[in-house]
């Protein structure tokens, strides 16, 4: 049977076991060196890992974790990098892994899709750019004056946005955000910190709406994938990694 590394390996791709630390008693991460990418495994003595499925040509391949729990991440190789998402569900397969983390809408928007199309990046039921999903909203129509120019799409703390050309947002909790509190805050947290911690008042902060319905058209650029043009408007979705329990032992972020 192929080590964790071998398996690595036959999808193209290089990694690390190294001793595991912080808070977890593991964590995944792409980083590199003069070599280039590379996936670090930071391993504690009472983890288990166990490839459960490899795709050499796809270059993707699903990894099982054990330790206090079981965690799946789906590892492999878009567009320009190497990358690591945490899996939802009980799943054994890379197929399994790829539709599991595409949300509802997706999935049933993709139905009467041929399967050869769906998962591709673009076709008639999406446009995937990364963890985002665009669904086509040919109905949606707006105003200009609800229309935000350069919006940033941004799953949370130590991700880079996605830039979008123009953007609507509906709904959503109003949330302060700054450095330090980059997951956002309510607004009576927001003035109890001003109001008990000096200084707080000059963090930087702005005002965000946390899971609002989105809708964007037009240039859709990122510095690690290739831009995308949306013609009409489109409903943004984001894949399902959030709902796994793995999410939080992800260092990389896209």
């Amino acid at each position: 049977m192929a080590t964790v590394t071998e398996t690595f390996e036959s999808i193209g791709a290089r990694a690390r076991i190294l001793p595991a630390f912080g808070r977890h008693d593991f964590y995944i991460d792409v980083d590199s060196d003069t070599r280039g990418e590379y996936f670090a495994l930071g391993v504690a003595p009472n983890i288990d890992m166990q490839p459960l499925d490899a795709r050499p040509k796809e270059r993707h391949l699903v990894l099982l974790v054990r330790g206090e729990e079981k965690l799946r991440f789906l590892c492999g190789h878009d567009e320009r990098h190497w990358f690591a998402a945490a899996v939802p569900g009980r799943i054994t397969t890379v197929a399994e892994a790829r539709d599991s983390l595409k949300p509802f809408a997706v999935r049933d928007a993709e139905r009467a899709l041929p399967k050869k199309l769906r998962d591709r990046r673009r076709n008639p039921a999406y446009v995937r750019q990364g963890e985002w999903f665009f669904v086509p909203a040919p109905d949606a129509a707006f105003g200009p004056e609800v229309i935000l120019r350069k919006e940033r799409l941004s799953r949370g703390r130590g991700s880079t946005p996605h830039i979008a050309e123009e953007a609507v947002r509906f709904g959503g909790e109003v949330v302060f955000v700054c450095s330090r509190h980059p997951q956002g805050v309510s607004e009576s947290e927001y003035r109890g910190l001003v109001k008990r911690v000096p200084g707080a008042a000059a963090w930087g902060w702005r005002v965000e709406k946390r899971d609002p319905e989105v809708y964007v058209r037009g240039r859709i650029s990122h510095r690690d994938h290739a831009t995308v043009i949306l013609k009409g408007w489109h409903r943004v979705l984001m894949n399902t990694e959030g709902d796994s329990n793995a999410r939080s032992y992800l260092v990389f972020l896209d």
